[in-house]
This record gives C-alpha cells, sequence and structure tokens, in this order.
C-alpha cells in the first residue's frame, strides 16, 4: 500500500527530488495551475532554485452542460477549442465567444489576485515545469500543456505528485517528459492519496507566489516559511 503524502507541501519536496536535473538552470521556469499546484510547485521552485508563477486556465463549459469542454482560455491570452466537440454539436462563434468573455472575466480576476502588478512571465524558448497537485482525468493539465504549446516554449514537463496510470500515459503524446511521483492501482481520486487535502485559497496562492518571487531575488531565506501543521 502506498501511503499518502502529509501535504501539497510535501508532496511537493518529493516530486522535486524526481527534477533535480532542473536545479538552478536559467532556462527553466516553474508554472503551477492554481489553486491547488501552487503549494506543490513552490516547493520544487524553491528546491530547485528556480522563478514560480502560476498558469491560469478556465474551461470553456457548453452552456447547460457546463462539464463539456468546447475548448478552454489560458494565461496570455491564449484560446485552444476542442475542436470535435465544437463541430460535432454545431456550436456557433457567438456561442463561444459569450462563454469565453465571461470566463476571461475570471481568468483575470485571479491572475490580478495572484500576481499583483508583476508582468505575466515570457514563456517563448524556455523549459516549463508544469505542475498540479494530481491528475484524474488529466483534462486542465492537457488544456494547459495546448495553450502553452501557442507560446512557444522549448519544453513542457508535466509534473505531479499522484496521478492515474492511464492518465500519466496518455500525457506523454502531449508533453515532452511527464514526471508522476506515484500511480497508485486503483487510482479512484486525488484527494485520497493526501492525508490533508483542505482546499487552497485564493490568499495562499497570493502568499506563495509572492514568497517564492521574494526568495528567488534573494531577498526571503527558504527557512523563513512556515508550513502549516
Amino acid at each position: 500500500m502506498i501511503p499518502p503524502f502529509r501535504d501539497r507541501f510535501e508532496a511537493g519536496q518529493h516530486l522535486a527530488a524526481a527534477l533535480t536535473s532542473y536545479t538552478n538552470r536559467t532556462d527553466v521556469l516553474v508554472l503551477a495551475l492554481p489553486r491547488g499546484g501552487v503549494p506543490v510547485a513552490y516547493e520544487i521552485a524553491s528546491a530547485l532554485n528556480v522563478p514560480l508563477d502560476v498558469f491560469v486556465v478556465r474551461k470553456l463549459g457548453l452552456p447547460g452542460q457546463e462539464e463539456l469542454a468546447m475548448g478552454a482560455i489560458a494565461t496570455g491570452g491564449v484560446r485552444v477549442l476542442n475542436h470535435d466537440v465544437v463541430r460535432a454539436l454545431h456550436i456557433s462563434n457567438q456561442v463561444i465567444d459569450a462563454v469565453a468573455r465571461q470566463e476571461q472575466r475570471e481568468l483575470e480576476r485571479r491572475e490580478r489576485h495572484y500576481r499583483d502588478d508583476r508582468p505575466v512571465p515570457d514563456i517563448s524558448g524556455r523549459t516549463i515545469i508544469l505542475v498540479d497537485d494530481g491528475l484524474a482525468t488529466g483534462a486542465t493539465m492537457q488544456a494547459a500543456a495546448a495553450a502553452l504549446r501557442q507560446q512557444r516554449p522549448a519544453r513542457i514537463v508535466a509534473a505531479v505528485p499522484t496521478a492515474a496510470p492511464e492518465t500519466c500515459e496518455a500525457l506523454r503524446s502531449i508533453v515532452d517528459e511527464v514526471v508522476c511521483a506515484i500511480t497508485p492501482t486503483p487510482f479512484y481520486a486525488v484527494g485520497l492519496w493526501y492525508e490533508d487535502f483542505s482546499q487552497t485559497t485564493d490568499e495562499e496562492v497570493h502568499d506563495l507566489l509572492e514568497r517564492a518571487a521574494q526568495q528567488h531575488a534573494g531577498a526571503l531565506p527558504p527557512a523563513e516559511y512556515e508550513r502549516e501543521a
């Protein structure tokens, strides 16, 4: 039986140990999928001594069937569409645009709150370590990777502490490298593999990003950040 992680911070420490080849590299940027991916990514960025930021992704759900994704929008003004769904259901551009406008407002709200005045990072030509706290279906990670591709990174590494084995395998055809710390069978749900899987708040995301920026600039040593028990 695989023991669960204590919390997202411990999961990030465990995952960082599998990513040591990226330590101190000036071309590397860790991007977290908020909210839950941020504590995991904070530990990775701290251990590797590389910068941390967020990559906000909002699903474009079909009106009335919001669980069905027509596509997604992401940080940097990127929009990706699920053309199979759009064609099969004859979804008009007007419907897509209306949903995208609504989700764009929420995306911008989150980015303002998370990042303050820090600019959106440049993705082009960089190695991106894309982090979440776990993958069940992997839909959000796939959307994020597709959106990132449009910004021409040199390499995308998808990194998660825990995932369904089949989801990790499916990701390998989408990104350049997949690092899944544990792939339990049966998987059931991400939260089962954490003792503490309480929701990460917007304020925690903001604080971790701010601390990571100060830490990477040398203004705040890693030990000064006290994790919650």
